[in-house]
């Protein structure tokens, strides 16, 4: 997951003329720009934890709720600020990430899956029970005087950050660890490595990220309700974007998220009953045929090309 020195004007070129987007797309583009730029960060952040260690996280709508639900719940009902509770949401996403990391990575393949796809849903019913039983009320008002320009740039901000620390991570020893991890967990544990450590920080990472963006992007939603925010279909939608784009390469989920956005986009509005059959089916065809995503695609056209 490196990018050669070479790319980063390129890379600070592309920072520059997509925060021009605001100033020449508004209504339905921008907010389809927005959309965007959530599901690159979500899917980049995830790609730094699953990509090298193969550990298939499906709890990205977990995290991402609790973002926007503690956005809504110290605006609504404490009367916060919307960036002090936007300060707030990551730290408790993060310390949530350690303790379930701590109880689960000691778990793997299909049973970590399935225990990650029910944390979402899991919390979703605890936060209804809670909001029915002790607060009286379902939904939060989020009310702010943020748009979507503002919520565009701190996306996009956020997005750079991840890449910034994308890019320390390929060449760190955390991320060597990382990847031997990955090929290898019992070579990993007898070469010196703490794996469990090693995962947990990863996990805190993308628990971390996953409610930031959460948090930013609540004040677009008016109006939260659990059934909103925690959404296990989100945590499959980053999964495919991240897998469809390739996990091997940092800019790799980047590949994925922009035709799977529009898509997405299309279905949604046009067959809202066929979304969960469009997810199996693109789950399926990516396994099937492009297992590496388009990044291993690409890869492997040039190889052959050159041999």
């Amino acid at each position: 997951m490196n990018i050669s020195a070479l790319a980063m004007p390129g890379a600070a070129a592309l920072l520059a003329a997509a925060a021009c987007v605001p100033f020449v797309a508004d209504g339905y583009w921008l907010s389809i720009a927005v959309t965007v730029l959530m599901y690159a960060t979500l899917a980049t952040s995830w790609s730094l934890f699953s990509g090298p260690t193969h550990y298939i996280a499906l709890s990205t709508g977990a995290f991402f709720g609790i973002g926007g639900y503690l956005v809504g719940l110290g605006m609504s009902d404490y009367d916060q600020s919307f960036w002090a509770m936007a300060a707030l949401a990551p730290v408790v996403a993060t310390a949530l990430a350690a303790l379930i990391g701590w109880a689960t990575l000691r778990l793997s393949g299909v049973y970590f899956v399935i225990f990650t796809l029910g944390l979402a849903e899991m919390v979703r019913n605890l936060v209804s029970w809670v909001q029915n039983n002790f607060l009286g009320s379902r939904g939060l008002y989020v009310l702010t005087d943020l748009d979507e320009t503002h919520i565009y740039w701190m996306l996009l901000a956020v997005l750079a950050a991840v890449f910034v620390f994308g890019w320390w991570l390929g060449r760190s020893r955390l991320g060597f660890a990382l990847r031997i991890l990955g090929n290898d967990e019992a070579v990993a544990r007898h070469v010196g490595i703490n794996t469990a450590r090693t995962k947990i920080l990863m996990f805190m990472t993308t628990g971390f990220v996953a409610a930031l963006v959460g948090a930013i992007v609540a004040p677009r939603y008016y109006y939260i309700e659990p059934n909103v925010v925690f959404s296990p279909e989100l945590s499959f939608v980053v999964v495919i974007m991240a897998l469809l784009g390739g996990t091997r390469k940092l800019y790799g989920p980047l590949l994925g998220v922009l035709p799977f956005t529009l898509l997405w986009e299309v279905i949604s509005v046009s067959f809202p009953n066929a979304t969960t059959l469009v997810l199996g089916l693109a789950f399926l065809l990516i396994v099937y045929f492009l297992p590496n995503g388009v990044t291993g695609l690409f890869g492997k056209l040039l190889a052959g090309r050159s041999s």
